[in-house]
């Protein structure tokens, strides 16, 4: 008798269904596990037999071959051991065969039979919805499975609660989504004193997803201005929290199976490694640009990065996902970010003050500046210089508006685009119009074509540029109101994007 239990293999963000075939037959006495098992699957039969021995379930002396179909997809993770005990268990008749063959189930085992809890419980869910089948996982792992909705989640805390619901003794009642993580206390941008050009810059960014650079002294606010940007971003929608969740699940940081709604803001060290920011590592792990999907990342000090991890967000920047490529697989995350950036002007940080500039200046400001490749720049919709604070301007009192009341300009303007791209998939915000469809939205008037063209011939933009310029100003006219692009939107497009030696 071969009996069948599910589980799910992850690639990416997509759980590939795999099942776990059990057969005890006759032979000399062993257990082994078959179909491209990692380390830690096929360590799953210790626990096995430690979790049984513990439930005083003897094992006969067969012959036990686990097989996990599709045989040339690779299993990684511990996350194996639960489906392989259900398979066991309906082969030995202690769990009734035809119940098992329609769960999925994922959970790692303790010898005491206690279940611990895994990553990759709601991509598990989503996979399990579609093939019409329950879900079984750690009690830790329910909540945050139990979001998908279209999927019954049996929560155990151990195998002997698993036992005793599929045995009818002890029936565990579904699992509960976990809650709403309510939004985090943002810091508010009223306490940035001045800076109001580029408090307006942070705005038109988060209006309409724009990639922003800030450039300046050190101490002249770049970062205290990036950390208010969630404080001006709307919530994520319902599709939206459940695709960041998905790559937060499989990267063990979602909180006592809580789904925020606030969108992610990843700030990644300089000296992180190019798998750290862009994916991979062991099991090709989602980076900080896929944690960021959806939200904000932030890359302070950006010509301290290295070259070689820069110039590898060129291509996501624009495709809005990154493939991880390995030998024997090719990983797909999204990573549809926006991108905030800072940087001094120079090493020293003091370019634009005499008194304080090194020897070098200004070679060291293009030598420090050349770090960051003309092709990355160019995919900076927002570029602006963040002048030194002065004394006098700390003793002023607060100005601009509080997050509050920018937040609500934003989120008046991502309405707006959301009516005008509700016929387009994959579309939410300015930022993702292209082609025809930029064309279509962003033809500025006479006046305001005229200045573009001039700009476009006096300081040579690329057509990428140009493209960009229009999808700023779409941009600032949803924040005035305005169905059309007007002069004036197009002069303020275009004066971040012409920064003084850009």
């Amino acid at each position: 008798m071969v009996a069948r239990a599910y589980t799910v293999a992850f690639q990416g963000v997509d759980a590939r269904l795999v099942e776990v075939q059990c057969a005890v037959t006759a032979g000399l006495p062993s257990f082994s596990i078959v179909g491209l098992p990692d380390k830690a699957v096929s360590e799953a039969r210790e626990r096995v037999k430690a979790a049984l021995a513990t439930l005083s379930i003897a094992l006969p002396a067969r012959k036990i071959t686990i097989n996990l179909s599709p045989a040339d997809l690779p299993k990684e993770g511990s996350h194996f051991d639960l489906p392989i005990a259900l398979a066991l268990l309906a082969a030995l008749d202690v769990l009734p065969a035809d119940e098992v063959a329609q769960i999925v189930a994922l959970g790692e085992l303790s010898l005491d039979g206690s279940l611990v809890p895994v990553i990759g419980a709601l991509p598990a869910a989503v996979t399990a919805a579609e093939e019409g089948c329950r879900l079984v996982c750690p009690k830790a792992c329910g909540a945050e499975a139990a979001w998908v909705g279209a999927v019954e989640v049996i929560a155990p805390a151990s195998l002997l609660d698993c036992i005793n619901h599929f045995n009818g003794r002890a029936v565990i009642a579904p699992a509960e989504p976990g809650e709403v993580t309510a939004s985090a206390t943002c810091r508010d941008l009223r306490d940035v004193k001045g800076q109001e050009r580029a408090k307006r810059a942070l705005e038109i960014a988060a209006a309409g997803r724009h990639h922003l650079l800030m450039i300046g002294s050190p101490g002249s606010g770049k970062s205290m201005l990036a950390a208010r940007m969630p404080g001006i971003l709307p919530p994520l929608s319902p599709e939206e929290a459940l695709e960041t969740s998905m790559i937060h699940s499989l990267a063990g940081l979602l909180d006592e199976g809580g789904i925020s709604r606030v969108r992610p803001f990843r700030t990644p060290h300089h000296t992180a490694s190019m798998a750290a920011i862009v994916g991979g590592g062991r099991g090709a792990k989602p980076g900080e640009i896929s944690l960021a999907h959806h939200g904000v990342l932030f890359l302070d000090e950006l010509p301290e990065f290295p070259r070689t991890v820069l110039e590898t967000l060129r291509q996501p920047i624009e495709t809005g996902d990154v493939v991880v490529a390995r030998a024997n697989a090719h990983i797909r995350y999204p990573c549809r970010f926006l991108l905030v950036a800072a940087a001094n002007p120079c090493r020293c940080g003091y370019l634009a003050d005499p008194a304080r500039a090194c020897n070098r200046a200004p070679n060291c400001g293009d030598d420090y500046m050349g770090r960051i490749s003309g092709p990355l720049m160019d995919r900076f919709d927002l570029r602006l210089e963040v002048p030194p604070v002065t004394l006098q301007d700390l003793s002023l009192p607060d100005s601009g508006d509080a997050s509050d009341v920018v937040a609500a300009r934003v989120a008046a303007a991502r309405g707006v685009q959301a009516a005008r791209f509700a016929d387009h998939d994959g579309h939410r915000v300015n930022a993702d119009a292209e082609g025809e469809l930029l064309e279509s939205i962003a033809t500025p008037d006479a006046e305001g074509a005229a200045l573009l063209a001039q700009a476009a011939d006096r300081f040579h933009l690329t057509a990428r540029g140009y493209h960009r310029v229009l999808r700023v100003a779409r941009t600032i006219a949803d924040l005035d109101g305005d169905t059309n692009i007007q002069r004036g939107h197009i002069a303020e497009a275009l004066s971040f994007r012409l920064m003084s030696g850009s």
